[in-house]
């Protein structure tokens, strides 16, 4: 009897050939579900809705200057953003970013000017201290086998707390001192603080550099072995680890990478400003998470892409200039960012839900 029962699905039920066989496996997505399987498709919908709302509710945002300035803004936060999403597709995320940015402009200002140097020697000390700062939290991180958030926030305090003592020690005040009669200052603020003429509207090249390094993160993660093993231990690490990834590399490379995102932006600060605050710069890694978060990045990592941060990051620049366009109360911005960041994320969950619903 069972015998029976056993082998007569074999007649009753022939396998289904063909482009309308049911297998799950194998039958076709429709193309608007693998469009949205695409971690930065949601964001981008996300960013044209705000544009539009602010190009209609605040008038000034039609005028190409103001997009310019909303570009700048947006360019400031996406260049950190970049690095920090591919540290979150690899599993891990820094909470020390936001201080390390101004540890790096601290240390060139204080550099050139304390030692009497040329300001390009303490550019390049900013960026050995910022990849030493990044090769610490990696080291940390693999040796003792601590969460990222528990590193991470432990470094973020230690540079918070020093940015600000060593400062006051070595300055007598909070602040660093102008550094723009200093030789080789023009040369490295036309390479990170410069602006150039589009059709009688100035553009910061920092809008440029953040294109290029979104295009640069890209190939890196679509077309080389180093993005596949970013995929690879974001995932699964020990799966990773089992089949050659090496893990502890691609971890501490990642934290450096965030590094000497720190660094560049840092520059940049010191450059256009001549001086920094010491006491600058906490919170902002919050903003440079939840750039990549909106822009499709999972903070239990192994998914994202560097196109969603890119527009994750517009979204920001473009609500922080806008509501101040449209003439609103500015101390809306964080209550706006909060409610975006909790959409996006609910939009990027059923997103992901529905493009893998079989």
């Amino acid at each position: 009897m069972s015998m029976t029962q056993h082998a007569e699905p074999a007649v009753t039920s022939p396998p289904a050939t063909g482009p309308k066989g049911t297998d799950g496996r194998t039958a076709e997505r429709p193309l608007a579900l693998r469009l949205l399987a695409r971690p930065e498709v949601g964001v981008f919908l996300g960013a044209v809705a705000v544009l539009v709302f602010f190009l209609i509710t605040a008038p000034p945002v039609r005028d190409g200057g103001s997009m310019a300035n909303i570009l700048y803004q947006s360019s400031t936060i996406g260049i950190m953003a970049l690095p920090v999403a591919l540290l979150m597709i690899g599993g891990e995320f820094d909470l020390s970013a936001g201080v390390a940015v101004i540890t790096s402009a601290l240390t060139a200002s204080m550099i050139s000017y304390q030692l009497t140097m040329n300001v390009w020697v303490g550019v390049i000390v900013a960026l050995v201290v910022s990849l030493a700062v990044g090769l610490f939290n990696g080291w940390m991180l693999v040796k003792t086998g601590l969460p990222s958030f528990l590193v991470t926030l432990g470094t973020f305090l230690i540079l918070q707390g020093a940015n600000l003592a060593i400062t006051k020690l070595v300055t007598g005040n909070v602040a660093t001192d102008d550094i723009s009669t200093m030789d080789g200052f023009d040369q490295a603020k036309a390479l990170f603080a410069s602006s150039f003429d589009v059709g009688g509207v100035q553009v910061k090249i920092t809008i440029v550099w953040w294109l290029v390094f979104a295009a640069l993160a890209t190939w890196v993660l679509l077309r080389t072995k180093y993005g596949n093993w970013i995929f690879a231990v974001g995932g699964n690490k020990e799966s990773a680890r089992a089949v050659g990834v090496p893990v502890t590399f691609t971890k501490i490379s990642l934290f450096m990478l965030v590094g000497f995102g720190a660094w560049f932006v840092g520059m940049h600060q010191l450059f256009s400003f001549n001086t920094v605050q010491s006491g600058e710069g906490v919170g902002q890694e919050l903003i440079y998470i939840a750039a990549a978060v909106i822009g499709g990045c999972l903070l239990t990592g192994g998914y994202g892409s560097a196109i969603g941060p890119v527009f994750g990051a517009f979204m920001f620049g473009m609500v922080q200039q806008g509501i101040v366009y449209a003439g609103w109360n500015p101390d809306w911005f964080k209550a706006f960012l909060g409610v975006m960041l909790l959409g996006a994320t609910l939009i990027n969950l059923w997103v992901r839900r529905t493009a893998t619903r079989r």
